[in-house]
């Protein structure tokens, strides 16, 4: 497998031309080109003698779009295959003040909670910071995006993995895709989701990055969270609070937590008034989800009567809270349900 280009920030593509004796301009237009979506092949602007030294090198594309799923409420879900043939998920979302693209930062995951299907397999390999990148610069060129109008406006890293354990490529991300003359994207609009990785947490709140932390809870009782979350045996929930406060403190922004309701499990008036007693004058939101089952983690979501019941709790209660719309169910919306699907389909034609 060669590098990956998209890797580098400007400065080091501008010091990478120079290495190669092209002048700095060419630099401008080899990175403009990648952060349009472009192929190194297809920079037209580029010398054929530079782009061959490049492909030497580097990857032509380190990301393609496999296959397009399009929902009946206009989510599209995206199989990305990289260049050593591994296959990542992403997700576009459409809402009022933009799009949304999730994306993802490892293949697989070791997290193996208890509802997800990205760590059916395990964890095969990090993700490249331009890796993570790439996957907004393809989806944002195929829907006509530029540097100047972006169709992807706004970023979520929830898709397969878990980027606090990608921790290095994940920060060079964020980096690269806020940075100036380059996709630009505010930091105000990147949420990050974390299962809860506690050191990685305050490391994030020192690294001057006003992104959007989002822990995912899924309980108020540690006993409780264990069964779901593996993760709860290194750090309980007052770690994370702590990690979440300190997270505020640095850089001004309400944290939110990710509450997926499981029927049985954590969906009762019980679980409710837990949640309240231990969130009550934060400052947090709570982002309640509907389950998108997973067959083969056999756990059950709740009827929307059952979520807007819990909702009310929470707001009566004096949280803030929302109940996340219920998007792309009919194409396997949860992470990693599209890549298990489109690998067993093809073992089967095997």
């Amino acid at each position: 497998m060669k590098e990956v280009l998209q890797d580098l920030s400007f400065a080091e593509i501008t010091k990478l031309a120079e290495e190669y004796g092209e002048k700095k301009f060419r630099a401008t237009q080899l990175y403009r080109g990648l952060m349009q979506g472009r192929a190194i092949s297809e920079i037209s602007d580029l010398s054929k003698a530079f782009k061959e030294k490049l492909l030497e090198r580097f990857e032509d594309r380190p990301v393609v779009i496999e296959q397009v799923w399009r929902a009946s409420d206009g989510t599209e879900k995206y199989l990305f295959r990289l260049s050593d043939g591994n296959l990542i998920e992403g997700v576009l979302m459409s809402y009022k003040y933009g799009n949304t693209q999730c994306v993802s930062t490892q293949v697989g995951c070791r997290m193996n909670c208890a509802f997800c299907a990205s760590g059916l397999a395990g964890l095969i390999r990090n993700l490249t910071s331009g890796e993570i990148l790439s996957q907004i610069l393809v989806v944002n060129a195929a829907h006509g995006g530029t540097l100047e109008k972006r169709a992807v406006t706004n970023i979520v890293l929830m898709g397969s993995g878990e980027p606090l354990d990608n921790y290095d490529n994940t920060l060079a991300f964020l980096r690269n895709v806020t940075a100036e003359g380059g996709i630009g994207v505010s930091a105000r609009n990147i949420s990050l989701s974390t299962c809860g990785l506690v050191p990685n947490m305050y490391r994030l709140a020192e690294e001057g990055l006003p992104i959007n932390l989002t822990v995912s809870l899924h309980s108020p009782d540690d006993e409780e969270r264990k069964r779901i979350m593996p993760v709860a045996n290194a750090y309980s929930i007052a770690d994370i609070l702590k990690a979440c406060e300190y997270y505020f403190e640095k850089t001004g922004r309400r944290y939110i937590f990710e509450y997926s309701l499981i029927a049985g499990e954590n969906s009762d008036r019980e679980h409710a008034e837990k949640l309240i007693s231990i969130l009550k004058g934060k400052p947090c939101h709570v982002n309640l989800i509907r389950l998108n089952e997973v067959k083969e983690k056999n756990l059950q979501g709740i009827s929307e009567k059952e979520a807007y019941r819990f909702l009310g709790l929470l707001e009566r209660g004096g949280l803030s809270a929302t109940l996340r719309r219920q998007i792309g169910s009919d194409i396997g919306g949860a992470c990693g349900q599209l890549r298990a699907g489109y690998l067993a389909e093809t073992e089967k034609k095997n």
